[in-house]
């Protein structure tokens, strides 16, 4: 297992360099930074739903809440992953303050108490993309090694993505692990679930136990978390997906459009793709999330290791960078 290893590059990430070319030639593409409040709407809707089939299946079978789960609750939960990441960037309401407070709300059905440690990191993430102490989207070299290119191993880890997510934190630097809205996500997430298991049972907190799994794991859905950074293609760290499943995920597939305007929310990410596709039409895509996670699992030359690492001095043009208003 130990001939897994990340990929090591010492070249600066691609999306500064876009991001400044775009703007060049595409200056007008500014008139689409800025928030969109209607993601509030669509972020009570969701929150909504999932309550409300707490309460429908607090009585029902393991088989039913399993289903559900599987086919409604992951659908939704995703959804509402894809709004914290929006709220992460400013682009529901316009002040921090009010979108952090939002997405402790569309944190409410997902069972981690995660959104506001996910600002900080996914933050991070935008500033050192590739650098292993700083980026927690990449996976740890004992994670690399120990999944390796076994179809079985992969499956486990995929169905148990979140596991991953919570051992990378320690070996991450020059990050803040607490604050107080992370303290007061965990706090309204223990009471919130408090009372899904005490006014309705255990049977409804399954559901959405379940549903927060498959939404970031063993789930088409979660397949793109592979499509977003790991390489098949070389010297391309960033792929987007252009799926008819865009449709129910608010866009997310659009994610180098992202990483190079990171101002613009999602009903607008296919507009830069139009305007700017000079830049993006030699770029590979995928168009199956659900081709794309068979793949993964059993293809022996696409694992863990597809990931693109550089030493942390080569994205030292990014500290300059705005990252949200």
């Amino acid at each position: 297992m130990g001939k897994f290893q990340l990929m090591q590059v010492s070249y600066p990430e691609p999306h500064l360099q876009r991001t400044q070319d775009i703007l060049k030639v595409h200056p007008e593409l500014k008139k689409l930074f800025g928030n969109y409040p209607m993601s509030a709407v669509y972020i009570l809707g969701l929150v909504l739903l999932q309550v409300s089939l707490t309460v429908l299946l607090s009585d029902s079978s393991g088989w039913l809440i399993f289903a559900a789960s599987y086919t409604i609750g992951a659908v939704a939960n995703h959804a509402l992953f894809v709004m914290i990441h929006e709220c992460t960037h400013n682009l529901v309401f316009k002040g921090t303050r009010a979108n952090s407070f939002l997405q402790i709300f569309a944190n409410l059905p997902i069972i981690f108490p995660s959104a506001m440690s996910f600002r900080v990191y996914h933050m991070k993430h935008h500033l050192y993309q590739g650098e292993l102490d700083r980026d927690a989207d990449l996976p740890r070299p004992f994670e690399v090694a120990w999944v390796g290119n076994s179809s079985i191993r992969k499956t486990i880890w995929y169905l148990l993505y979140f596991v991953s997510q919570l051992v990378r934190i320690p070996f991450l630097k020059g990050i803040q692990f607490f604050n107080r809205w992370i303290f007061l996500n965990f706090m309204v997430e223990v009471g919130f679930l408090s009372s899904v298991i005490y006014f309705l049972g255990w049977g409804s907190f399954a559901y959405l136990a379940l549903s927060s799994v498959f939404s970031i794991g063993l789930h088409p859905l979660g397949a793109r978390w592979i499509q977003e950074h790991y390489v098949l293609y070389e010297k391309q760290e960033t792929y987007s997906y252009y799926g008819p499943l865009n449709r129910i995920a608010f866009n997310v597939g659009y994610h180098n459009e992202h990483h190079d305007l990171m101002q613009v929310a999602w009903p607008n990410l296919p507009k830069v793709r139009a305007v700017a596709s000079e830049f993006y039409n030699h770029l590979h895509f995928h168009t199956a999330w659900t081709a794309l996670l068979i793949r993964f699992i059993r293809d022996p030359n696409l694992g863990l290791f597809s990931r693109v690492t550089r030493p942390s001095s080569a994205n030292r043009a990014h500290l300059s960078m705005t990252l949200s208003d």
